[in-house]
């Protein structure tokens, strides 16, 4: 297996982007990509396409070739392909990338992910969303992406002993670092009183609990490291990227306050990688629902099963904390663009590691990325280093 690296990093804005169509929000992001790494179109090998559900928010299937169509490529005869994995298309589309230039089948690729949802109304939106868990045995009965995240936040309550403020303290803090992000959806600080107060969206998941449907693209540009060289002397590697699945429904898990997929995953990432979760400095998680962040805390390693939320009271996952996680602002405030959120989650992880990512700047040698799809059936852990 070859090492892979990172030469090129690009993303659009996220958010309800009503003046740009699908095609114009992946342009702006692969654009930002290639000026980036420096490169032009007529050198990627290959392009693999993170995206959730086009035929239903756009009515247009073949999203990979009309990408690579938009992109001036098609004339290339560029091999794209569209990768789906419920809201871990993004990551998954990037492991597909690594893989393929780890192998040694091509040297430069391109790992995208992009969603357009808000051409559809909030209801539609919400249930295309849901489909990510088991439609028959959950959605059918009235158990959407909320409703299952409340039945896990309510039982780590009864378990574990995790208050509705430390729920709201993880919205507060991501909507504090989504400030410094110029690309955020929302960027504007919360209270906790003011997320304690908001309205229930199913009880105990407030309104700030809860993550937007965004619509959004990014872009990464994937290397072997020799090829790397020519473009950059400070790449930034992948050292792990590793995938697990579980049960799409909750109630065949052995435990849903816990994702098995994810405690998998990263134990395969950590192993591969030659490093302990001790050793990540930075980690964007997926945080659809803020109990999502405070169990991918124990899931990945970073406290004991039981003890997440004391890593929210304390303050260690915040910017200045001994892990900052979420930086970015996460999907609870930088936006949950379904097919471009772990190709996002990527390119804040390498601003990061490469000194780029500004006011929001954090100390770090390795960062990981965090991506689930649905309530956790599939996810995505990727690990990077300097």
């Amino acid at each position: 297996m070859r090492r892979v690296a990172v030469i090129g990093v690009g993303c659009s804005k996220f958010g309800e982007l009503w003046d740009m169509s699908f095609r114009d929000i992946v342009l702006s992001a692969g654009i930002e990509a290639l000026e980036d790494a420096n490169l032009e179109g007529r050198e990627i090998d290959a392009i693999y396409v993170g995206n959730m559900s086009g035929g239903r928010y756009l009515a247009q299937e073949h999203i990979s070739a009309l990408i690579a169509d938009y992109a001036g490529l098609a004339e290339l005869h560029i091999p794209s392909t569209r990768v789906e994995a419920g809201d871990a298309s993004g990551g998954l589309a990037l492991r597909q990338a690594y893989m393929a230039v780890a192998s040694g089948m091509h040297d430069i690729v391109i790992a995208a992910g992009a969603e357009k949802v808000t051409d559809v109304g909030a209801e539609m939106a919400m249930d295309i969303l849901s489909s990510s868990a088991d439609r028959e045995w959950e959605v059918f009965c009235g158990a959407n992406l909320p409703a299952l995240f409340a039945m896990i936040a309510r039982l780590h309550m009864e378990k574990f002993g995790t208050k509705p403020e430390d729920l709201a303290k993880v919205s507060v803090k991501n909507h504090r670092n989504a400030t410094l992000n110029p690309k955020a959806q929302f960027r504007r600080e919360i209270s906790l009183e003011v997320a304690l107060n908001s309205p229930y969206v199913a009880e105990p998941l407030r309104l700030f609990d809860c993550a937007p449907i965004s619509d959004g693209a990014s872009v990464v540009i994937l290397a072997s490291e020799e090829v790397a060289r020519k473009y950059t002397d400070t790449p930034v590697y992948i050292s792990a990227c590793c995938q697990a699945s579980d049960y799409i429904a909750l109630h065949s898990r052995r435990d849903i306050t816990t994702m098995d997929a994810v405690v998998y995953a990263s134990k395969q990432a950590y192993k591969q990688a030659g490093i302990e979760p001790k050793d990540i400095d930075v980690a964007e998680v997926h945080d659809s629902f803020t109990i999502a962040e405070i169990i991918a805390y124990e899931d990945l390693g970073f406290v004991e099963k039981g003890r997440g939320a004391e890593l929210i009271r304390e303050g260690v996952t915040e910017l200045d904390g001994e892990i900052p996680v979420n930086p970015s602002g996460g999907l609870k405030a930088c936006g949950h663009a379904i097919g471009a959120t772990g190709i996002r989650q990527a390119v804040e992880i390498v601003l990061h590691l490469r000194g780029d990512a500004g006011k929001r700047q954090v100390d770090a040698e390795r960062g990981l990325a965090l991506n689930i799809g649905g309530t956790g059936a599939t996810a995505v852990v990727t690990i990077f280093e300097r």
